[in-house]
């Protein structure tokens, strides 16, 4: 893996919006490891991030403080900062968490969603089945398409604190969930997980329901833990 950003990622120079630098920065970013254009293991160089985004150092230094709180960057000491590579540990605790919480929205999102939200949950499952499809070998794509499900759950959860819980640990798992993905056959096993789920819910049958995306996420995790050493 090349340790060189410029090879991996290029980013314009910040341009004037209302935004702090800070946190533009830290936007770009959390958007560039989130997104699979930053890797796991990946040295963030405070030079060439300066260079390409135009910033101070402080600035940088700050907007890394930021993602090193969230879990995505770890500061090695002597070494400099670079992208957070889960310990197999933390991993089966992120997606334990995963499942608990996401499998709460499910149930929130059957109490309190309306029948237009379950129609866009229909939608979004069918959209979902057709990138894989057509673009299985676009992982981001996959993976947009995927949020796509997980956006219209949250917003008929209808709940603030979930939300914030979910999307504090959504961008650690990324990596991990591509990484269960890419494995041969998984994306469409996980499609067909999803409309199982979708029709269940759909019938408001929120013991089957919790039930399926609890699997869902330990059958993920199953699959993205085999690349992990013992």
């Amino acid at each position: 893996m090349t340790n060189s950003l410029a090879d991996s990622w290029a980013s314009e120079p910040l341009g004037r919006v209302a935004a702090p630098v800070r946190e533009q920065v830290a936007d770009r970013l959390r958007s560039a490891i989130t997104g699979l254009q930053l890797k796991p293991g990946q040295r963030l160089v405070e030079r060439e991030l300066m260079e390409q985004l135009g910033v101070s150092r402080t600035t940088v230094r700050e907007a890394i403080r930021e993602l090193s709180s969230e879990g995505l960057v770890t500061v090695v000491p002597q070494k400099g900062a670079i992208v957070s590579r889960p310990t197999r540990s933390e991993a089966e605790d992120l997606y334990e968490v995963r499942a608990t919480l996401e499998s709460l929205i499910v149930q929130r999102f059957i109490e309190r969603g309306t029948d237009p939200e379950i129609s866009d949950l229909r939608r979004a499952t069918a959209h979902y089945r057709k990138v894989t499809e057509e673009h299985s070998d676009d992982m981001r794509g996959v993976l947009a398409a995927k949020d796509g499900i997980y956006a219209v759950l949250i917003a008929g959860a209808r709940s603030e604190p979930l939300r914030q819980l979910i999307e504090q640990i959504q961008a650690r798992v990324h990596v991990l969930r591509a990484a269960s993905l890419s494995h041969p056959g998984r994306a469409m096993e996980a499609v067909e997980e999803m409309e199982a789920i979708a029709a269940a819910v759909a019938k408001r049958d929120a013991p089957l329901a919790t039930a399926l995306y609890a699997a869902h996420v330990r059958r993920a995790a199953r699959t993205a833990l085999a690349d992990f050493d013992d």
